[in-house]
């Protein structure tokens, strides 16, 4: 496998993660999906470096709308404890 694939198939991977873990209860789902949410950076970063910036912004989209209502709810709590 060439080097300039290995950062796409890491995301494809992740992205088949996300959707693993979907169906599982809300319980279930937030130790993997913070360590997923934990990845992205870096795998964004490495996609950034080999491919440019388009692709990383695809793919922040991508995850922002994935993880819109964790993210939501980490930005409620933030703004909470800042009060």
């Amino acid at each position: 496998m060439s080097l300039l694939q290995e950062p796409l198939v890491a995301l494809a991977i992740w992205a088949l993660a996300t959707m693993a873990l979907a169906p599982l209860p809300l319980r279930h789902q937030i130790l993997p999906g913070l360590a997923l949410l934990l990845v992205l950076p870096v795998l964004l970063i490495w996609t950034g470096r080999v491919h440019g910036y388009l692709p990383v912004v695809i793919g922040l989209a991508a995850a922002v709308s994935l993880f819109r209502k964790p993210l939501k709810v980490l930005w409620k709590r933030l703004v909470r404890r800042i009060r």
